[in-house]
């Protein structure tokens, strides 16, 4: 028989042992419901809706979650039989067709009938409208400069050839511009813009139209560093990052990972690219060196420096915190369908202010009486939930995640300027994206900083409404001549074209 110190021995060895089973289960139950959820955002971003929006479900709507309440209470089946009045049968309408733009060049054929209409009179006309097309006009701008020999030896004189994007170079602003925007606009490649230059008899090779590119982004990089200095005097920005592969010597037969830090200001509609190698804290450190306001970013770490700035307040994003919850939603549905439902009232009234044109005055008024209430009561919500959630599922990160930026999230009701989120900046990046689809990458680190340049100019376009071909084609035929300390006249914000 066992004495009563090997029972107590015994009992002490089974809870060690059932406390280390159950430290197990929990240490399994977390990493099966991180791989459900890998498994759920793999599936998501190949199969499923890349939208963000969340739409709730009420009581008389179907949902994908309560397809299983549905099957479990299915009605009973009812035959209705009803007469009702056969009304006239309704005649198929003709679609009307939308007139065609009225800024467009006519270009009139008239076509006389087959017979004799000589002793005939005319009664009216049918008018007909087709919209045509020809190809990219594309021609040879030949200047020519007699020359004069001056009476009494007085010298030569000749008239003076206006100034051009490159000196000494064929060609003009006018092509220069459509290589440009065609690439980074309208994301063609050089080398598919080769093949159509081909086709209408036009030799040009790519390594001629990468010497252009590079010699118009050093004609355009002091009006550059005016973009940069404006838009950093702004109280108020976004930033974000996103990478961009790179051909480096440093990885033969590979691509360097670098990354554009893309800074923008929705008060000055002026965005800023700015490549770097790497995504470390660097990046942003330098560029907002001399940066006094509010910076708005996500929730990554190289931007928790700031914190301890004085000169600089952290906004977070609430588009990022709302991401996560609807990661969360087939891990746990209950609480990330509250979360989803609290977040979009915040962006119910966010919807409300600008359909109000609030002034920033109002936005906050409004903001301090709709948002805040809203804004605690999420608060408590995430505060007493923690503890019931396993802190590495899906809904438990979403949780940890949105806590940890709390007092950044809140912070966009302190002032009527700011933004709930910085979708805004996030939008700047989409070209940066659809570039990478079919160019694929930079050719070395120096051609990555000469696309930031442009993507700062054409982003800046794009934000103040402005065609990219209108201003790239005024400015490099201007910028030679223009005064150095007007250069800002220049910018998309201050543009104005000659008349």
């Amino acid at each position: 028989m066992q004495n009563e110190a090997e029972i107590i021995q015994e009992n002490i060895r089974l809870k060690e042992e059932n406390a280390s089973m159950k430290n197990e289960f929990v240490r399994q139950a977390q990493e099966l419901s991180y791989y459900k959820q890998e498994i759920d955002q793999l599936k998501r971003m190949i199969f499923g809706s890349k939208s963000e929006r969340y739409i709730t479900a009420d009581e008389s709507q179907l949902s994908l979650f309560d397809l299983e309440k549905v099957e479990e209470k299915q009605p009973e089946k009812e035959e209705i039989t009803y007469s009702r009045k056969k009304g006239p049968k309704k005649e198929k309408s003709i679609p009307i067709r939308v007139a065609l733009p009225s800024h467009l060049p006519r270009e009139e054929h008239v076509i006389q009938p087959d017979q004799d209409v000589s002793q005939a009179k005319k009664i009216g006309e049918e008018i007909t409208e087709i919209l045509e097309y020809k190809p990219g006009k594309i021609f040879v701008k030949k200047y020519i400069r007699p020359k004069y020999a001056l009476p009494k030896e007085k010298g030569i004189a000749i008239g003076e050839l206006p100034s051009l994007p490159i000196p000494r170079g064929n060609a003009g602003p006018g092509l220069l511009t459509h290589l440009i925007v065609s690439k980074y606009v309208d994301h063609l490649p050089y080398y598919r813009q080769v093949q159509q230059f081909k086709r209408q008899g036009i030799e040009l090779s790519e390594s001629t139209i990468n010497d252009w590119f590079s010699k118009v982004c050093k004609l355009l990089a002091p009006l550059d560093i005016k973009l940069r200095q404006q838009l950093k005097s702004a109280d108020y920005l976004m930033a974000d990052e996103t990478p961009i592969a790179v051909l480096s010597a440093d990885k033969p037969g590979s691509t360097h990972r670098g990354y554009y830090w893309v800074y923008y200001s929705p008060i000055l509609k002026l965005v800023s690219f700015d490549y770097r190698e790497g995504r470390g804290r660097e990046g942003p450190k330098g560029y907002l060196k001399n940066f006094r306001g509010a910076l708005q970013t996500d929730g990554y770490s190289a931007y928790k420096n700031f914190e301890h700035n004085k000169n600089i307040t952290l906004l977070a994003c609430m588009a990022h915190a709302r991401r996560k919850f609807d990661q969360a939603l087939k891990n746990d549905w209950k609480r990330a369908d509250y979360a989803l439902k609290k977040i979009q009232e915040l962006y119910d009234i966010e919807r409300n202010v600008r359909e109000g044109q609030f002034s920033y005055n109002g936005r906050k008024k409004l903001r301090e009486e709709e948002s805040i209430p809203v804004l605690e009561e999420l608060e408590n919500w995430l505060l007493d939930q923690k503890p019931e959630v396993l802190p590495k599922s899906a809904i438990g990160e979403a949780i940890n995640y949105t806590l940890s930026l709390w007092h950044r999230l809140k912070r966009y009701v302190n002032d009527g300027k700011y933004e709930i989120d910085n979708n805004l900046v996030e939008n700047s990046i989409r070209p940066v994206a659809l570039g990478r689809k079919n160019y694929l990458f930079a050719g070395s680190h120096d051609g990555a900083k000469r696309a930031a340049l442009i993507y700062s100019f054409l982003g800046s376009c794009k934000m103040n409404n402005i065609d990219p071909y209108k201003w790239l084609n005024d400015v490099l035929s201007r910028i030679l001549d223009h005064k150095a300390n007007k250069l800002d006249e220049l910018l998309p914000g201050n543009w104005e074209p000659l008349k």
